[in-house]
């Protein structure tokens, strides 16, 4: 039996057709979507997809050999929502910030793939045309061997992260079904306590306490310093590592 993370979808050969199956595999991934971002992957089962789509598990299973081979195909469908600019259209710059806020975006439309990313290898054609045109940008900035790898790995590291940690603050709120400044008046007498032990650190919050009313704000503000500061410091990369020394 192929390992959790060897045993893609993407690696298993093609089944050859012998009929016309009652649905087609487009069909069979966009309701998936929408079980996936209604409750999640505990949500998601063949028995109740194949419900949904008023059929039969076994007609689900011509295109997928279980629920594991469905969430692949269900994040590849999401990695297609995400924009990276060809070659020639822009400068590596902006289009490293066009994909990277593709990437942030379409994960907190769809969080439950953040939980996912990691478990199979992205060799989907969606993922793959991510991945060819970022490395085409990549190189044409002057990016090469690891040092490319490493770089949109970086990139996609601070999405990612970003998202992350955005989706958890979303879903946090949601459990106690309290907005963020009822949160906040909650923590504020734990944290008044505390202030004469942390000065530095009640100075600060004190400073920028109008500021922290707006979370959403706040992250997003947070996210566009750092993706600034990523790409400050890959094009600083590129001034000390001239192709010439390469």
């Amino acid at each position: 039996m192929p390992d959790s993370f060897t045993g893609s979808v993407w690696l298993r050969p093609p089944r050859v057709r012998t009929g016309q199956p009652s649905l087609s595999r487009e069909q069979i991934v966009r309701a998936a979507l929408e079980l996936l971002d209604a409750e999640g992957p505990a949500g998601l089962s063949m028995r109740r997809l194949g419900t949904r789509l008023g059929s039969g598990a076994t007609s689900l299973y011509w295109h997928v050999a279980n629920k594991d081979e469905l969430l692949e195909l269900a994040v590849d469908e999401v990695l297609g929502e995400v924009y990276v600019p060809e070659l020639g259209d822009t400068s590596w710059r902006v289009a490293a910030s066009i994909s990277a806020n593709g990437m942030r975006s379409a994960l907190l439309r769809h969080p439950w793939v953040i939980g996912l990313l990691g478990q199979h290898p992205t060799l989907g054609p969606n993922a793959m045309r991510m991945g060819e045109r970022l490395v085409a940008l990549f190189l044409a900035a002057g990016f090469e061997g690891m040092a490319l790898s490493h770089a949109t790995a970086v990139l996609n590291a601070h999405a990612i992260g970003s998202a992350t940690s955005e989706a958890a603050v979303t879903a946090a709120l949601k459990r106690t079904g309290k907005t963020y400044e009822e949160v906040a008046e909650d923590i504020e007498p734990y944290l008044e306590r505390l202030a004469p032990d942390n000065p530095n650190y009640e100075k600060w919050r004190t400073e920028t306490g109008p500021l922290r009313r707006d979370p959403e704000k706040v992250l997003e503000e947070t996210y566009a310093f750092g993706l600034e500061r990523v790409l400050d410091g890959l094009e600083l990369w590129l001034e000390k590592n001239p192709a010439a020394d390469r």
